[in-house]
C-alpha cells in the first residue's frame, strides 16, 4: 500500500501571482500555474481540471477549496484541498479541511487539522524527504482516512538497548 518512491517534481511554470497584500473576494479559476502571496476568500480551482500547479506561500492564506493536481502549501489553508496528483505540506503550513491526495509529502512542522483521504484507496503514496523518520511515516500511515487533530511529525526517541 506505501511505497517510498521518489515522485516527479510539480510542474514549474508559475504564470499568474496573487502578490502580498492583495485580497480576492471570490472564486480563481487558473491554468498552468498560479503563485498566492495575498488572501483568497473563494475557492481555488484549475480551470477544466488541467494540469496545474499551486503554490500558497508562507503569508498567504486561503478560506475555501482546493481543487488543483499539484499543490503547495507553506501558509494558511481554511476549507477542503483536493490534490489530483502530488500535494507538499511545507513547515509553515497550516490546514484545517479534509485532504485528499494521490501523493503526499508533509514536512516537520506541517499542522493538519481534517482527515487525510487518499484519491484511490490503496493506491496513495507517501514521499520521504530528507530528515524523515520511520516513526513519522508510521504515524501517517495509521491516520489514512482518520481524524487528524494538530498532527506533527513524532520526536524520534532513540531506544533503549538495555531492553
Amino acid at each position: 500500500m506505501w511505497e517510498r518512491k521518489k515522485h516527479t517534481a510539480p510542474q514549474k511554470r508559475i504564470d499568474s501571482l496573487i502578490g502580498a497584500g492583495t485580497v480576492v473576494n471570490g472564486d480563481v479559476t487558473f491554468t498552468g500555474g498560479l503563485r498566492i502571496d495575498g488572501d483568497v476568500h473563494g475557492n481555488v480551482i484549475a480551470a477544466n481540471g488541467d494540469p496545474s500547479t499551486l503554490v500558497i506561500s508562507e503569508q498567504a492564506r486561503v478560506d475555501g477549496e482546493i481543487r488543483v493536481s499539484h499543490v503547495v502549501i507553506n501558509g494558511k489553508v481554511d476549507g477542503p484541498v483536493v490534490a489530483d496528483d502530488y500535494l507538499e505540506l511545507q513547515p509553515k503550513a497550516r490546514l484545517t479541511g479534509d485532504v485528499t491526495y494521490k501523493t503526499l509529502e508533509m514536512h516537520v512542522g506541517a499542522v493538519l487539522r481534517g482527515r487525510l483521504l487518499p484519491a484511490e484507496p490503496g493506491t496513495a503514496s507517501v514521499v520521504v524527504g530528507a530528515g524523515t523518520d520511520s516513526a513519522s511515516i508510521s504515524v501517517a500511515q495509521s491516520a489514512i482516512g482518520t481524524e487528524v487533530e494538530g498532527w506533527r511529525s513524532p520526536p524520534v526517541v532513540p531506544e533503549d538497548p538495555s531492553g
